[in-house]
């Protein structure tokens, strides 16, 4: 596919690409650079991997002092930055570009704190999101946000594209989870922004960083909310004649104020390709599936439960199975994290990211599937029901040129349907190049030219991961 656009790049830093390698050398130890063309293959794309292209050299820092210093080098040099986490994004985020240095935060892996009185952890960028519970959980606390990818996804990742997970719907995502970093700013400075303390005086400029997708600088550490975990927890399966049906009950359960931990939709493609990978033992004789999780005493989970059942059995529920071990738990969960790697043993898919209203739910599930099979084409949905956020699976061949130019127009229609109804383009993706030329559907040019001005004050050359989150054309400088 070549359907999104990247910047010409600028010939007269491909030309000076020696001279620049040689000043990067300069910084950094020999194998934190990477030049050979073998090498930095890896990095050319991230989990978007219909586009790619192959960075002028990678570098991988070992402290906030060393990004500081290659920064300030390529600002120097007017060399493009793309900075880079696990590489785990699905809008290609993390793509670079042939004049842009790529930033690598894998080395800074540590965990440098760990405050139980306060709740809180402090890391480096590096730290997967998985790791911040493994190091926290045998005294009974845990890091909320667990995006699917949460084994192989970095917190400075997570913190640039402003992830979330299943659990979510309760605790929050990214944003709702830092309470403070070190950001390197293109210049080289370095600043400490929020802090380990609930709010700071002042703008808040945390909120600005988390989600911005590695414009305004590269977060090389973070102090995030450690939380005490539940008494229990107790996952449902709940079965459905159609999807239309699902979405009722779910918009139904959020509109009588119940918010379980986490509320998760899969429809009969999705079930059937789950299940086939993990065995957990969902219901094959439905259309649609709820996993509803809830928990604290089990007289808590009993009483929620309660209530939940009721308004399912009111929108026709057909299968209520509770999860009866730590076991079924496990199969439970491990399908449905499982469900973008699994849909790949089948087919070629473009994940989508976009969030309606609940209250919109089966309208939404009614019109994507005519969208996608006005096109030719199958979907598999699944995604966090609660809040939202859609994930519908568009399948396709990924070596058919007019196939896949379908399913990427396909998604663009599904995106455009979350606006129209209310919602919005992204609830955890981010925007990186895969929806940046429909922020102009989302935005009107006044809200993008502020937006941009907002940017430009970090970073006015616009060297700072260029490709991603506004369109090519029409750019605000400082």
């Amino acid at each position: 596919m070549s359907a999104i656009a990247f910047p010409v790049p600028d010939e007269s830093i491909l030309a000076r690409r020696d001279e620049i390698i040689a000043g990067l050398a300069k910084l950094v130890a020999p194998e934190a650079l990477i030049t050979s063309a073998d090498e930095r293959r890896p990095y050319e794309t991230d989990a978007l991997t219909a586009y790619r292209r192959l960075p002028l050299a990678v570098v991988l820092p070992s402290t906030t002092q060393e990004v500081a210093a290659v920064l300030k080098f390529c600002s120097a040099q007017g060399v493009p930055v793309v900075p880079r986490g696990a590489g785990t994004s699905l809008a290609g985020g993390a793509i670079p570009q042939e004049d842009a240095v790529v930033i690598g935060v894998s080395k800074m892996n540590r965990i440098l704190e760990i405050d139980y009185a306060n709740r809180t952890a402090k890391v480096q960028a590096g730290v997967t999101n998985l790791a911040v519970t493994g190091e926290v959980m045998a005294e009974g606390f845990f890091y909320a946000p667990d995006p699917s990818s949460q084994l192989a996804c970095s917190i400075g990742g997570n913190i640039g594209m402003n992830s979330g997970g299943a659990h979510c719907l309760k605790y929050g995502v990214t944003t709702n989870n830092v309470l403070g970093v070190t950001l390197v700013m293109l210049d080289g400075s370095v600043v400490d922004i929020g802090g380990a303390h609930l709010d700071s005086g002042g703008l808040d400029i945390l909120g600005l960083i988390v989600g911005s997708e590695g414009q305004l600088g590269i977060v090389t550490e973070a102090t995030v909310r450690i939380l005490r975990s539940a008494e229990g927890a107790r996952p449902v399966l709940f079965g459905f004649p159609t999807s239309e049906q699902a979405g009722e009950a779910v918009a139904a359960i959020i509109g009588a104020g119940i918010i379980p931990v986490a509320m998760e939709f899969m429809d009969k493609p999705a079930i059937e390709i789950c299940e086939a990978f993990a065995h957990a033992g969902y219901p094959m004789d439905v259309e649609a599936l709820l996993i509803i999780e809830v928990e604290g005493s089990d007289a808590e989970m009993d009483a929620q439960l309660a209530r939940i059942v009721t308004i399912a059995r009111e929108h026709g529920v057909k299968t209520v199975k509770e999860s009866k071990s730590a076991m079924e738990t496990a199969a439970i969960w491990k399908g449905r994290k499982s469900a973008f790697g699994a849909t790949g043993r089948i087919a070629d898919y473009i994940c989508m990211d976009g969030t309606i209203p609940t209250g919109q739910l089966p309208h939404v599930l009614r019109r994507m599937a005519e969208i996608v099979k006005g096109y030719g084409l199958r979907v598999a949905n699944v995604f966090h029901a609660g809040d939202g956020n859609l994930h519908p699976l568009i399948l396709y061949n990924c070596n058919d040129p007019v196939e896949a130019q379908k399913a990427e127009d396909a998604g663009m229609d599904i995106l455009k349907l979350c606006v129209e109804v209310g919602g919005c383009l992204t609830g955890e993706h981010g925007v990186g190049i895969e929806k940046r030329d429909l922020m102009t559907v989302q935005f009107n040019p006044e809200d993008l030219q502020q937006q941009m001005r907002v940017r430009a004050v970090f970073d006015g050359a616009w060297l700072m991961n260029p490709a991603k989150v506004f369109p090519l054309e029409g750019r605000v400088a400082a």
